[in-house]
């Protein structure tokens, strides 16, 4: 197995109904050591997409099952605690779950009961420090869509590789669960930087200059920098945060398959 792979694309995803507008889309080409960012851009500009969750995670998810030589890492749980997971196999849980769970309410609901009210974490929520458990009332609706509509047919259909989960095989897109959040906390970056004032915009801007600063991220073209620093969401700053941290997971060979014990490969790994 070879960690290469020729592009690499981070998105920050959304569960809600205009889901287009608000998951953001970075693209970046792999050179040697660094990753060079050539793309961002909103789902609905996908081909075939647009602004309503619908027609934009099915446009997304055909768009991820035709980029065979890339890496994509996904800001959204790719699993449950082990205690909720219900099956001894992730794929089983994957599989099975638009059956066990009808509607995001219901995703919630059913785990709010069978964690007494609490709201579990994952061993790698705990070790990257994600903010969230997977079913907290501000993600629950990310996960189940997440997992629902992109995750469950892609694994269904054998049209990608989710890491470490499944073995990365070649010609197959690999998935990766990432948490921009974490990924800040670990370079020391986190600070508030969403919002419309000057304040938040000099954040983001510090943000990105300091990420470029470490010499394995490229971001070439002025508009694009613009849209980075100018979306007052962070959404767009969050997606390149996603490829990085899927690039540099990439470089870890070992992080991709030693990561695949029996706890990540049941609950899921956050790369950070």
């Amino acid at each position: 197995m070879t960690a290469s792979r020729h592009r690499v694309y981070g998105v920050d995803f959304s569960g809600a109904r205009d889901a287009g507008e608000k998951i953001w889309i970075a693209s970046g080409v792999v050179e040697a050591d660094t990753l060079r960012i050539d793309a961002c851009q909103q789902a609905e500009d996908l081909p075939r997409s647009g602004k309503r969750r619908d027609q934009c995670l099915r446009a997304l998810r055909d768009f991820i099952a035709n980029e065979t030589d890339a890496a994509f890492g996904l800001d959204f749980p790719f699993g449950l605690p082990r205690t909720l997971v219900g099956h001894p196999r992730w794929e089983d849980f994957v599989l099975s779950f638009p059956d066990n769970y009808a509607d995001p309410g219901t995703f919630r609901q059913l785990n709010r009961q069978a964690s007494k009210g609490h709201e579990l974490k994952r061993v790698t929520d705990e070790e990257s420090r994600t903010p969230f458990s997977p079913y907290n009332l501000r993600l629950y609706r990310q996960t189940y869509f997440g997992i629902r509509d992109l995750l469950h047919p892609l694994v269904r259909d054998c049209a990608a590789c989710v890491l470490p989960m499944q073995e990365p095989l070649p010609n197959r897109p690999w998935l990766l669960e990432i948490c921009p959040a974490s990924t800040l906390k670990r370079e020391k970056l986190y600070r508030p930087y969403k919002g419309r004032d000057e304040q938040r915009r000099a954040a983001r801007r510090h943000i990105l200059e300091s990420l470029e600063g470490k010499g394995t991220l490229i971001i070439p073209d002025q508009a694009t920098r613009s849209v980075l620093v100018e979306n007052r969401g962070g959404d767009a700053l969050d997606s390149v945060v996603a490829a990085l941290a899927t690039f540099r997971a990439l470089g870890d060979v070992a992080s991709l398959t030693v990561k695949g014990d029996v706890v990540y490969r049941l609950e899921g790994y956050v790369y950070v």
